[in-house]
């Protein structure tokens, strides 16, 4: 697969083409294609899992939700249906959710991909992918049974987001040999059910001085920043779009 603007394989470019700017205007040219096909590969994955949940929120067996989830994506390229998607709606997800619901109200698309096998080829399926998927989706319906299926679609959606910007951030500083340090640090970008340990403590068992693991600090949290905006710009059709929606993405986190 190419590597894409703004991916993990490299710094992110601001002012590169969105990964669905490419796909939206893919032609019949076949580079471009290619290319319009790895950047939908890339995002398909990152939205598995929140289709996925969907699905299952529908009522959908495990393995039934998985075969869908992966027949759709068969669907969508196969079909081409990326290339009706309105430019002026230009949000992946709200592409996805509707292309999704279209999908499944119509039963013979859906029984003729199942027999497909589900477009494998396309986005393979790994096993500990699938039992993320199904361990997200009983935290949430384990948290709020009346929770929807575009809610939970919503959360999902909203922390493969912050999952990706964490493995974004986390593959930065593996390259630069600080791994280590990362996950000693991702506590202050993640929390926990515990009290964050001060920095007073944290320095002292690192055998840095306070000062420098603030700064370490105050970088990573810049860094993961530009991580999270990185993610939403690969899913939006202009730039301009991004802040706002970071701004849904933490509406959607915080809503209880």
């Amino acid at each position: 697969m190419k590597t894409l603007p703004g991916t993990t394989h490299g710094q992110s470019d601001p002012f590169a083409p969105t990964h669905w700017s490419v796909i939206l205007a893919a032609t019949g040219d076949q580079d471009t294609s290619e290319f319009a096909r790895a950047a939908l590969a890339q995002l398909c994955q990152t939205y598995w899992a929140p289709l996925y949940t969907f699905v299952r929120k529908r009522g959908h067996s495990v393995h039934d939700a998985q075969d869908l989830t992966q027949s759709f994506f068969a669907y969508l390229i196969e079909q081409k249906i990326y290339a009706r998607a309105d430019r002026q709606q230009g949000r992946f997800r709200s592409f996805l959710l509707v292309s999704l619901k279209h999908f499944l109200s119509d039963a013979y698309d859906r029984e003729h991909a199942l027999k497909r096998g589900g477009g494998r080829d396309f986005l393979p399926l790994k096993e500990e992918q699938a039992e993320a998927a199904e361990s997200l989706f009983q935290t949430h319906i384990d948290f709020r049974d009346a929770i929807g299926e575009d809610e939970i679609f919503e959360r999902s959606w909203a922390e493969a987001v912050v999952n990706s910007g964490l493995e974004r951030v986390s593959e930065a500083y593996k390259a630069e040999g600080k791994e280590k340090l990362f996950e000693e640090l991702r506590i202050y970008l993640t929390g926990g059910a515990d009290p964050l340990p001060s920095y007073e403590q944290l320095a002292a068992r690192l055998g840095v001085l306070g000062a420098t693991l603030r700064s370490h600090v105050t970088r990573l949290r810049a860094r993961y920043r530009e991580a999270l905006r990185a993610e939403v710009r690969r899913t939006v059709s202009a730039e301009t779009e991004v802040d706002e929606e970071l701004r849904e993405l933490f509406r959607v986190l915080t809503r209880r």
